[in-house]
């Protein structure tokens, strides 16, 4: 099982600028070979691959112009080649953005495939080139370590993220039973209601912070270009950006930790939220929610646990269709709560989306099997929990 750890490094003085030069190489090399294989195809349609590169790096190495670059390790430049490798491979076959130039103002980083070694006694980690860098270790490991990607973030704060294969099996899934398992309605209201009537509130941290932000960017726009004042404005404002992050990481990780925990099987929707965040309306608070890192975070550990995580189509009525089977197409984004013509049965929407998400899962893998009475009425054959109860407020501990 591969997983990953980070911590937090501290090099010192020489260290630092020799991570700036690794961190320059990297991005040198990774926008050279951007620009060659964009003029290539542009010219001769023809496209390069990472071992000719790697061919045309030795030689670039060896001109006086490109001296510099063999004061990083062969191998750090050469995983860059091998990550534009990679992102255009999701550019053509996973529907992912073309590969675009690094900046050096960005985020920066460099992988070390081979020689990272990490000491839990002397809070020390081996970097190739850098040799002994003190690290805050939060948690110790066992297992091989594979790659290892030094990083420094907007605040000039330096990490490690060392990948690990422990030799340990994943799991195998747990059967799926109604009463092992749950759905799960995100919104920008609550963060979440489950089928159990649990609803988790929206912590908006960003919306919280924003007043603040807004000021610290007035401030930053006021100074002046390329001068001491304006850099540190603009720490200031990144470590507020910062600050915010963290919190929205931290919130996700114990939400998804306990959510794994307590149930077997989790049926959530195939939401497409980056077509939802064309919508400006809401784009900033779907952001500040972060819905795509919390189905992130629920799937890799479902994996590691041997829990299920089902989707549903997105275009199921799952706010809109009642108990009984008949689908209120009248209802409207504003309507919290709805009473159905038919029945009478009164519902809160997100439990209500919470347990036909449920259902339909279910129904997905041939748990339920629906009938169907004629006109727009569907009558389920087993009837999953009371709708007419309103979801329990429930804050993280």
């Amino acid at each position: 099982m591969l997983k990953a750890y980070k911590y937090r490094i501290y090099p010192n003085r020489e260290q630092q600028v020799l991570l700036s030069k690794t961190f320059g190489c990297c991005r040198k090399i990774y926008n050279w070979a951007l620009d060659f294989k964009n003029k290539r195809y542009t010219q001769y349609q023809q496209n390069v691959n990472r071992f000719e590169l790697d061919k045309m790096l030795t030689f670039l190495k060896s001109t006086e112009e490109n001296s510099y670059l063999n004061e990083v390790g062969a191998q750090t430049l050469q995983r860059e080649l091998a990550n534009l490798e990679i992102a255009f491979t999701n550019f053509f076959k996973n529907n992912k953005d073309y590969p675009k130039f690094k900046n050096k103002y960005d985020y920066q980083s460099a992988q070390f495939p081979q020689g990272v070694k990490i000491d839990f006694k002397s809070q020390k980690v081996f970097i190739p080139k850098l040799k002994n860098t003190i690290v805050k270790i939060d948690r110790k490991f066992t297992g091989d370590i594979r790659t290892c990607t030094v990083s420094r973030t907007t605040t000039n704060k330096y990490f490690i993220s060392i990948l690990v294969e422990d030799g340990i099996e994943l799991p195998i899934k747990k059967e799926v039973k109604e009463e092992t398992s749950t759905g799960i309605d995100v919104g920008l209201k609550s963060f979440l209601v489950d089928s159990n009537g649990l609803e988790v509130e929206n912590p908006k941290f960003y919306r919280n912070s924003e007043k603040r932000i807004k000021c610290l960017q007035r401030r930053l726009s006021r100074k002046v270009k390329e001068s001491k004042n304006r850099r540190k404005a603009q720490l200031k404002l990144a470590l507020k950006h910062e600050y915010v992050a963290n919190q929205r990481k931290d919130f996700l990780q114990k939400l998804t930790t306990n959510i794994i925990k307590n149930q077997d099987t989790i049926f959530v929707e195939d939401l497409n939220v980056k077509g939802m965040l064309k919508n400006h309306n809401l784009a900033k608070s779907i952001s500040d929610a972060s819905w795509s890192e919390f189905f992130r975070q629920l799937k890799y550990k479902s994996e590691w646990l041997g829990k299920n995580i089902i989707e549903i189509g997105r275009f199921e009525p799952s706010s809109k269709m009642c108990s009984c089977g008949v689908i209120n197409k009248e209802l409207k984004l504003e309507d919290r709560e709805w009473t159905c013509k038919s029945c009478g049965a009164v519902h809160h929407r997100d439990l209500l989306a919470a347990n036909n998400i449920k259902k339909f899962g279910l129904m997905k893998l041939n748990y339920y099997t629906p009938r169907d009475t004629g006109g727009e009425s569907v009558e389920l054959s087993t009837k999953v929990g009371a709708m007419k109860q309103k979801p329990s407020k429930a804050k993280l501990a």
